[in-house]
């Protein structure tokens, strides 16, 4: 796919005809158009390689995180992965973005992963309230922390709700390919 594939699709509407309606009927995550979309767009391979690269900076985080409450030291490695974990969850949000704006022909908020956008937000906002707190030297180290775990928990349950429609996508399009056409 070339760039200007690329810009093509971004800038074509989502489908809002009988296919789009038939999938809302059926249940579809992707109506047929959607998915060619997807699967011909760079952004879902980009989202393929930060998720796990997200995921990984996240469990060497919380190792440290968890070290540093527990023992009171490391505090500056611990506050350094979480600024680390924090820009690569931006960097993912921009990206998957550009993604839904290329599958859905809208930034965010389309149906299909519109309350994981919704819990997406809360995410983004915990993680930025830690940044705040860190660099405005607001509350200790101890209430930092305790921020950066809840925006770690809410990223868990963010995850999991996205995993949760991979598997929904990989079930349709199973049975998409088994029925024949």
């Amino acid at each position: 796919m070339t760039r200007q594939d690329l810009s093509s699709s971004a800038g074509s509407a989502p489908p809002s005809g009988s296919a789009r309606g038939q999938a809302g009927i059926q249940g579809a995550l992707y109506s047929p158009e959607e998915r060619r979309r997807r699967d011909e767009s760079v952004w879902t391979l980009v989202q393929g390689f930060l998720a796990p690269l997200q995921f990984l900076v996240f469990l060497v985080s919380l190792g440290l995180v968890l070290r540093t409450l527990s023992s009171g030291e490391g505090a500056w490695l611990a506050d350094a992965s979480i600024v680390i974990k924090t820009l690569v969850l931006y960097t993912i949000m921009i990206t998957g973005s550009i993604w839904e704006k290329v599958v859905f022909g809208k930034w965010l908020f389309a149906p299909a992963f519109f309350w994981e956008d919704v819990f997406s937000m809360a995410v983004l906002a915990l993680h930025t309230l830690y940044l705040v707190m860190l660099f405005g030297a607001i509350g200790t180290m101890e209430q930092r922390l305790g921020v950066a775990l809840a925006a770690y928990a809410a990223y868990v349950i963010n995850a999991g709700q996205f995993l949760w429609k991979l598997r929904i996508a990989r079930l349709q399009g199973s049975n998409a390919e088994a029925v024949p056409a």
